[in-house]
């Protein structure tokens, strides 16, 4: 695991935090309603119920490595397509479906969050070490105002491996919210190949760990 700590704290305290995550998780399941698209109240999944279909077993493989560090991860009942908005490195306009054909980590953050800060190296270790044209580690920074901080922090950390993602409106996180699929931060979704929530979790997790990698492997198989 990447050794440097933004908090300072043992990687052994992140391990920790996401194992009173996956115990919580344990009671939960994934539940999505049938809504529009878009970041607003007008809802963030695609309308077609039949769109995911084929992201059912995808479902049923993962759901098996949701374990040890990564237990919080919870299977998606059903499986649908995602329609979320935010901007990309160059400063964008980006929605879920331009990852198409791409496995991603999808992970909601801000520099307020003592959790996200400390579970940001694992994330850039797991970009560095499984990162190719096929996933990536899709980290979307929730600060509100300018670029500044959360820059600042990036470089300041050694983060270098994550694209730089940004919604300042903080739009992606209330629209998880409101579905039920965010309570606080930070936030990870497992997105397929055709743009289908196959799972989420709250809270951190040691992404670059065993469990975590083969998670992400199951994920990215064909």
């Amino acid at each position: 695991m990447t050794s440097k700590r933004p908090l300072g704290l043992p990687s052994v305290r992140l391990i920790m935090i996401a194992a009173v995550a996956g115990i919580l998780a344990g009671a939960v399941a994934v539940y999505v309603r049938n809504v529009g698209s878009g970041n607003g109240a007008e809802g963030l999944f695609a309308a077609s119920s039949g769109a995911c279909g084929g992201a059912i077993e995808k479902v049923k493989s993962v759901s098996q490595f949701s374990r040890g560090q990564v237990a919080a991860m919870v299977a998606a009942q059903p499986p649908r397509p995602l329609d979320l908005a935010f901007k990309g490195p160059e400063g964008q306009e980006l929605k879920t479906a331009d990852f198409k054909g791409k496995t991603v980590l999808l992970n909601l953050w801000a520099t307020w969050c003592g959790p996200c800060r400390e579970e940001m190296p694992a994330l850039n270790a797991l970009q560095k070490d499984m990162g190719d044209p096929g996933f990536e580690v899709v980290a979307v920074n929730i600060d509100t105002g300018s670029d500044e901080k959360p820059k600042a922090f990036l470089a300041d950390y050694g983060i270098d491996k994550l694209g730089y993602y940004r919604d300042s409106s903080m739009g992606v996180f209330n629209a998880l919210k409101k579905e039920g699929l965010a309570f606080g931060l930070p936030v990870t979704l497992v997105i397929d190949k055709q743009g289908c929530l196959i799972s989420a979790m709250n809270g951190p997790a040691a992404w670059d760990s065993a469990d975590g990698k083969a998670l992400i492997a199951a994920a990215k198989a064909p």
